[in-house]
């Protein structure tokens, strides 16, 4: 047993390139009462009550409409009169509300996210609670965000996608009432994509006794595991708020936990251990425990633990905190690529921002895994956090799923991108978000790289890559440091991307086999940290070109300058073995940047070595200015806003999945104004040949050509409507068929729901599907109709959307038109209801639809 200072708590940083990087992590959940068979809620303290019901809400300065309202004075006061206030529930994001509105700018999506907002809540606490520590711990607000309580100015924390505790111990009064109050600043933040605003991630009331586990204040790793013993070795920062020296015994007790978060058979424990606190101060004491035949967190089995930590004082338990984690190795290698387990793994990654379509940026975990069902049915086994710290809820479901995360902390240094964004608090606060993000995420088996940054304007800045590399390593030496950079041949010459572990590469490779060979780097891993961003409109085709009305084909040919086809990308993938995987452009589409209808002007960065591609680039950008474009969400998503999987699903689906028999034929076959005229039709597959066949006739059969061919082309098919088909093989045997048909007329909304039975809690969402089809259930692909949603019972409409970027009808409304024949309404049931409530779907001419959703 050691007992260490803070400072000295460190350990010293042992990884490097072929030696396996060998740690531990955990799920951020909120725990309950420990207890066996008694699932965790969050990590943490066992006193930890959600705080998200009955606040307050207020806006003030920019208004949803564009005028401004003043923001009076003492709202923080305690005797501020806010009955008039809008009451909710968080999370609460204020923008998705809307109005989209054509004068904002498409890269935040054309949504009102600026402005001021103060949130209130009036709560009491039990007078019981009299000399206990009192903490709310936010996992985030955007931006800016100042708390005070009971009119006593609490503490700040600017930076929006980081969580943070605030103490309220000085200002609380147990048994009467108290009034937190919050005010929001994002009219001072600048974004390049939709950020949100608001309280739009959860809050929690953490209660402890004075002397108890510090925030965030366990670290796992396990510096030994074999197939028959894992040695977990535990760092626990205890804190003593009390004015007196103390002497408190701590423990730990390991658990197997289940798949529900529920703790099961003990495992392990490390001996009691007596510790000495010095008043007002805080120590680390470090322990170990031994696993026996230890079940490893991987992205098949993702098995874990869970470490809770007591303190006891005079043979009393006065702190309780719990620990989720799991036991794997990592190990990055140029030449063995990434070993997980010692098991080699191809990194098949997406990049994502944080919202969630028509939810918008306020956290819904039903809403995320949702999301990543899809991901990794299409065999996603990574998520890059683009590009920002996440929420915790994304960490909590990627440990129990079995996703690797690449873990980002900043889109910019000290050099902005925007007037108002990072770089006006790098220099206070980098070190501080840093700091939080690996406290926080440090237990979590998924988090397998730490990234410092993406495509920062000061990327070649040798001395401060070094500097926020060695903050990281300080704080956890376990995981290798690695950066997105758009310009990988400015980073690696000036010697800035020795600093990093892992080369992150966005785009730029073609120059990847000069720098494998130059002596700097010839032994640092590479990884796609972006790639392709191909462009498309779900069920759009057009022929002969990529761009119309503001839409872009789903040939999956289209990219910007800096991008390319996914083909290509599987193309230089192969061509670079040593490359440890890819990051692709990106899982969902997402509020903002719609490009190539986007005139936001940081995309010339990504041709700040090419002059002639900056003049290009600008000449565009001038003339999208001038024509203001209606697209307020991005086209780069594998599957679009509303969650329909657009036709390059198959197509990383075929890559990702080579077990899988898939077969996609794509364009759709309603096309009456082609007939007579060459149609191209396109397959994606897992097999390695394919026959086409029109109408029973056979168009011929292709084959594929390994590492070239990642779809099939029938370039010269002639439009006749009926039946086309195509039979794939693999290996010489059938293996995978699909077919297209020209439909009949629209007869009738078909409805189904992901989900047919959610919890009564009032945010468990389910997602429904409508489509419109002719009389034998055939969806016609080009369909318009618009759709009305209604409930009858305990349930509630909370969005529709249908994936068109350029729609400007709310997302709240409850009439939507199908975008290429489909619609999504998102329902909940009633909070506290039980029973059950149908979801209805009607459309002028066409058979209603219903859907029924159970509560439990």
């Amino acid at each position: 047993m050691k007992v260490l200072s803070v400072m000295n708590m460190i350990m010293k940083r042992s990884i490097f390139l072929g030696i396996p990087f060998l740690f531990m992590l955990n799920l951020m959940i909120v725990p309950t009462l420990f207890a066996q068979n008694k699932s965790i809620v969050r990590m943490g303290a066992t006193d930890t009550q959600s705080f998200d019901e009955n606040w307050l809400f207020s806006r003030y300065g920019l208004q949803s409409d564009g005028s401004r309202k003043e923001e009076p004075k003492n709202l923080e006061s305690e005797n501020y009169n806010d009955t008039s206030w809008q009451k909710l529930d968080l999370p609460h994001d204020w923008a998705i509300t809307g109005p989209f509105r054509i004068d904002l700018t498409g890269e935040t999506g054309k949504l009102p996210w600026k402005g001021i907002g103060w949130y209130r809540k009036h709560f009491t606490i039990p007078a019981t609670d009299a000399g206990k520590q009192i903490f709310v711990d936010f996992d985030g607000a955007m931006a800016y965000a100042k708390i005070w309580l009971n009119g006593k100015y609490v503490g700040t924390w600017p930076y929006g996608y980081n969580s943070f505790r605030m103490d309220l111990t000085p200002f609380i009064k147990p048994g009467q009432k108290n009034i937190i109050a919050v005010r929001l600043d994002t009219e001072s933040w600048d974004s390049r994509w939709y950020p949100g605003g608001g309280i739009y991630r959860h809050v929690w009331l953490v209660k402890t006794n004075p002397v108890h586990v510090g925030h965030w204040g366990t670290y796992i790793t396990t510096p030994k595991i074999t197939a028959k013993s894992a040695t977990v070795q535990l760092a626990v920062t205890v804190d003593n708020a009390t004015k007196k020296n103390v002497t408190a015994k701590v423990r730990t007790v390991l658990f197997e936990l289940d798949k529900n978060n529920t703790p099961k058979s003990k495992a392990a424990a490390t001996k009691e251990s007596v510790l000495e606190l010095k008043a007002g101060a805080s120590a680390v004491l470090e322990s170990q425990a031994t696993i026996a035949n230890p079940k490893r967190w991987d992205i098949k089995s993702p098995n874990r633990y869970v470490a809770q930590t007591t303190i006891s004082m005079n043979g009393k338990v006065v702190d309780t905190y719990n620990t989720p984690f799991g036991i794997r190795t990592i190990e990055f290698s140029a030449t063995k690529g990434f070993l997980l387990n010692g098991q080699k793994v191809e990194i098949k990654g997406t990049c994502n921002h944080h919202d969630l379509g028509a939810l918008g940026a306020a956290i819904n975990t039903s809403g995320l895994k949702r999301q990543l069902k899809m991901l990794q049915d299409m065999g996603c086994n990574s998520l890059r956090t683009s590009h920002n710290v996440p929420a915790p809820e994304l960490l909590e479901l990627a440990d129990q799923m079995g996703f690797l995360v690449w873990d980002e902390a900043f889109d910019t240094w000290k050099v902005g991108k925007k007037k108002n964004d990072y770089n006006k608090i790098f220099d206070e606060w980098h070190k501080k978000d840093l700091n939080a993000m690996i406290h926080r995420d440090r237990n979590h088996p998924s988090v397998f790289i730490w990234s410092i940054g993406n495509e920062v304007p000061d990327q070649q800045n040798v001395a401060l890559t070094k500097q926020l590399a060695d903050i990281v390593r300080k704080e956890d030496p376990t995981r290798p440091v690695s950066n997105g950079y758009n310009d990988p041949d400015g980073g690696r010459g000036s010697g800035a991307a020795q600093a990093m572990d892992v080369m992150g590469v966005n785009y730029f490779f073609s120059k990847q086999a000069q720098w494998d060979a130059d002596p700097r780097y010839a032994n640092m891993p590479t990884l796609g940290s972006e790639t392709a961003s191909t462009v498309s409109s779900r069920g759009e085709y057009f022929f002969g070109k990529e761009y119309e009305n503001w839409q872009i084909s789903s040939y999956d040919t289209a990219h910007p300058g800096w991008g390319c086809t996914p083909d290509e990308q599987f193309r230089t993938n192969a061509k670079f073995p040593n490359m440890l995987g890819e990051y692709v452009w990106t899982g969902f589409d997402y509020l903002g940047e719609p490009t190539p209808y986007n005139s936001d002007e940081t995309n010339l960065l990504n041709f700040r070595s090419d002059p002639s591609k900056i003049a290009e680039l600008e000449k565009k950008l001038e003339e999208l200015r001038k024509s203001n474009p209606p697209s307020r969400s991005s086209y780069f998503g594998i599957i679009d806003l509303a969650g329909f999987p657009k036709d390059r699903f198959y197509s990383y689906q075929s890559k990702w999945r080579p077990e899988l028999p898939v077969a996609h034929i794509f364009p759709h076959w309603n096309w009456k104004e082609r007939i007579g005229l060459v149609t191209p039709v396109h397959v994606y597959t897992s097999g390695d040949e394919a026959e086409l066949f029109l109408n029973g006739k056979s168009l011929g059969r292709k084959v594929k050509t390994p590492g070239i061919d990642f779809r099939l082309i029938w370039n010269d098919v002639v439009y006749t409507p009926g039946e086309l088909k195509v039979v794939c093989y693999k290996n010489g045997k059938e293996w995978a068929t699909d077919m297209v048909k020209t439909t009949g007329k629209a007869a009738q909304l078909n409805a189904s729901a992901d989900r047919s039975v959610i919890t009564d809690d009032g945010s468990d969402l389910s997602f429904i599907t409508i489509k419109v089809t002719d009389k034998d259930g055939l969806m016609i692909p080009r369909s318009n109709s618009l759709i009305k949603f209604s409930i009858e019972g305990a349930g509630e409409i909370v969005a529709t959307d249908n994936g068109d970027a350029t729609s400007f009808v709310p997302f709240q409304s409850h009439e939507r038109q199908a975008y290429n024949g489909m619609a999504l309404v998102i329902v909940k049931a009633k909070k506290g209801q039980k029973g059950q409530f149908k979801v209805k779907a009607e459309s002028e001419g066409l058979s209603t639809s219903f859907v029924t959703i159970k509560i439990k």
